[in-house]
């Protein structure tokens, strides 16, 4: 039946937009479809306006397509709408718990300490809104007068912006200079300029990805380990995320292979346990322990 199909292909997509670790094999498995049939939704998604991504072995559908953008659009607020409904609320005079636990709400999706300060309040929403139009029509734009923490300069950046993150906080930009991805403040913008010029680099524009450790870059690696039942358990307990990554391995065993944005925060766990764990897989994750343990050898 039509329902049938149409449930298996949302199925297919959410487990699509998280998927770092399913391969071709699992995704059938779970959806309970052929190859064949996967081969044809992912060609079906692609002509539908979705960026479907093979990272050998793995398939997935980026954040930054079309259809994702529309969504988003249609039901988040931009800054300065959130901003405005918060007002709204504060001028209500209604201290009841119900409107508390919406004012919260607003703050916590939307992050809106800057409440405490007019001009930066009105500063953030108009680079907000203007960044949103430059996003939706592909146009590159001078985010004027940032002030960088790392550099402690005050500088005009021609960028690319594809990505609103953090609540609107932050934008994801390719730096035509420096010719990289990075991430801006807008509380540190002075004002937007969008330029006629539309953009040129689209296929260098990466998004983040954070790994369960909350750690992140453009890329990810897999690691795989084998855990007993000890370093299971605080995975679990410490990294609630891991949880669908980890699988049975016997009574007493768990298997878990994580993509992971950098070394440090998976090695700082494994160090710690490391007679309760066995690292199968990453040969340049091995390496890395190894680099470890001697520079604490030679402390010691």
């Amino acid at each position: 039946m039509r329902h049938d199909k149409l449930e298996r292909e949302l199925r297919l997509l959410l487990l699509l937009i998280e998927n770092h670790h399913y391969t071709v094999a699992d995704i059938c498995n779970k959806i309970d479809i052929s190859r064949r049939n996967l081969y044809y939704y992912l060609e079906s998604f692609k002509f539908m306006g979705f960026h479907v991504e093979n990272n050998k072995p793995y398939y997935r559908i980026r954040k930054d397509s079309p259809w994702f953008k529309k969504l988003d659009a249609a039901v988040h607020f931009t800054e300065d709408e959130a901003i405005m409904m918060r007002h709204i609320l504060d001028k209500t005079g209604d201290d009841s718990q119900q409107m508390q636990r919406l004012k919260q709400k607003l703050d916590k999706l939307y992050d809106l300490d800057i409440l405490d300060n007019v001009e930066l309040r009105e500063q953030v929403g108009r680079n907000v809104s203007s960044i949103y139009d430059a996003i939706k029509q592909k146009r590159t734009v001078v985010l004027e007068g940032y002030s960088s923490a790392n550099s402690n300069t005050l500088s005009n950046r021609l960028v690319e912006p594809f990505l609103f993150l953090n609540g609107n906080q932050e934008v994801r930009c390719f730096e035509i200079a420096s010719k990289m991805n990075k991430t801006f403040k807008l509380s540190r913008v002075q004002d937007v300029k969008i330029l006629d010029l539309f953009w040129q680099y689209e296929k260098y524009h990466r998004e983040m990805l954070t790994d369960i450790f909350m750690f992140s870059s453009e890329s990810q690696q897999l690691v795989k380990l084998r855990l007993g039942r000890l370093s299971a358990s605080l995975l679990r307990e410490e990294y609630p995320q891991s949880e669908r990554y980890i699988e049975p391995d016997g009574n007493d065993h768990w298997l878990v292979e994580l993509p992971v944005s950098s070394f440090k925060g998976i090695g700082r766990f494994v160090l710690g346990l490391m007679e309760d764990i066995d690292v199968l897989e990453n040969d340049d994750f091995k390496d890395y322990l190894r680099q470890k343990i001697q520079t604490m050898k030679q402390r010691l």
